[in-house]
């Protein structure tokens, strides 16, 4: 097997390779390459990722390229983990939208919108080389932000692609820890749109444990997605971190003013773990890496790329079509649900679904996220602009013209489709 790593270079990769590396019974990898177009970095990151590998014994190849083309080739799987404009382009989507009194988050609201519209050229045009050159039955699995609109925007191009976000296994591993079983045993009633779910039921040996997980543990959980315990009881589920843009949209915005942004507390973060991997006796996972975010990602993306390739048809949390598994969204929509994972792809399972609390955000979410996935292939204002209009956390015309004049202005060199 030979799987490719695009945006190889990332901080990130270090905990993917020691997740294959310690994982040989769940996946055999014989080649695993790392591409990226930042030479120096990608040699860093390597480095370290090689000696991890090392450390737990592996025996596959690990090579690094700058060249696309030399990645793909002959790949079965291709993982996109990208950032395009780094974390300067990050700050921007964490502060131009708040220059109108809008949530600033890099993959929510405007900055997921300004977000999208640099990414989907790029990852389209990947995905065009893969199709290609790599294996004829290859699939390309996306962990790149943001995934929903991504992950849309390669399947209406007619690519193999199923999109990944490591939230649900997050909890999945938490729940199995309280309550002492194989986190396998763990059925998880997730639904919506990446970040934007609601896990409705906990499922252990056919019994709903929800409700004893939150009469239990509602304290830890209410803190673990920064909301108030009375919501999560009100609900009767625990619903996605990312909510809280939605739920205390106006409390968010004033802790934002004046804050350092993700960005900066992340850019200080790789600056120091770059400097850690660069020394040659580092052949561990730095504790530091769990602060940049993206835990249990090499958990996730071994479970998924295993179940590809071995047609295991077991349960995981993807991002897929819809295809009537909630029928209040389209059948073309992208959602976040449990899905039966085989060779041919993944198949939705039984779902909770939505309620009468979650069906219209997400309805309106789902439009937005088609508007998005349009604007950024055609380059058409009119469509950024409705797209902006259509998104619940600004659904005005002055803040929707503002900042679709500010995205525009600030992001110029990475969204040429817009020239004309």
């Amino acid at each position: 097997m030979k799987i490719a790593v695009i945006g190889g270079g990332s901080t990130y990769t270090p905990e993917l390779v020691d997740g294959i590396a310690r994982l040989p019974d769940e996946i055999e990898v014989d080649h695993l390459v790392l591409c990226d177009p930042d030479p120096t970095r990608l040699d860093v990151v390597a480095g370290v990722s090689r000696r991890i590998a090392s450390r737990r014994e592996w025996h596959g190849q690990l090579t690094a390229t700058a060249e696309l083309a030399e990645a793909v080739d002959g790949a079965d799987f291709v993982l996109l983990q990208l950032r395009i404009g780094g974390q300067a382009a990050r700050h921007l989507d964490e502060t131009i939208p708040l220059r109108c009194g809008c949530v600033g988050q890099e993959t929510t609201g405007a900055g997921g919108f300004a977000k999208a519209l640099r990414t989907v050229p790029v990852v389209l045009d990947i995905a065009d080389e893969v199709r290609r050159r790599a294996a004829s039955d290859a699939w390309i699995i996306d962990f790149t932000n943001p995934v929903g609109i991504v992950t849309r925007s390669l399947l209406d191009h007619g690519h193999r692609a199923i999109g990944l976000c490591n939230v649900a296994i997050g909890f999945q591993l938490l729940f199995a820890s309280w309550l002492d079983v194989d986190a396998r045993a763990v059925r998880l009633g997730h639904a919506g749109l990446n970040h934007l779910t609601w896990i409705r039921s906990v499922e252990v040996g056919g019994d709903d444990v929800l409700p004893r997980l939150i009469e239990e543990h509602g304290e830890q959980l209410a803190a673990r997605v920064n909301m108030p315990l009375r919501l999560l009881q009100s609900l009767g589920a625990i619903p996605s971190y990312y909510l809280r843009y939605f739920y205390q949209h106006d409390a968010v915005v004033a802790e934002q003013r004046g804050q350092r942004t993700r960005a900066q507390e992340v850019l200080d973060i790789e600056r120091e773990l770059l400097e850690i991997y660069r020394d040659p006796t580092v052949d561990t996972k730095p504790e530091l890496l769990m602060r940049r975010g993206g835990a249990f990602y090499s958990e996730a993306a071994v479970q998924l790329l295993a179940s590809l390739w071995n047609d295991t048809g077991d349960v995981q949390v993807v991002d897929v079509r819809n295809n009537g598994a909630l029928p209040e969204l389209p059948d073309d929509a992208v959602v976040e649900i449990p899905c039966s994972v085989h060779r041919t792809g993944a198949r939705p399972a039984v779902s909770s679904g939505l309620d009468r609390v979650s069906s219209g955000l997400v309805g309106a979410v789902a439009a937005y996220e088609r508007l998005a996935a349009e604007a950024a292939v055609t380059g058409d204002r009119e469509t950024a602009f409705l797209a902006l209009l259509a998104h619940p956390l600004i659904a005005q015309i002055k803040p929707a013209e503002q900042l679709l004049n500010d995205i525009l202005a600030e992001n110029a060199a990475h969204l040429p489709r817009f020239r004309t």
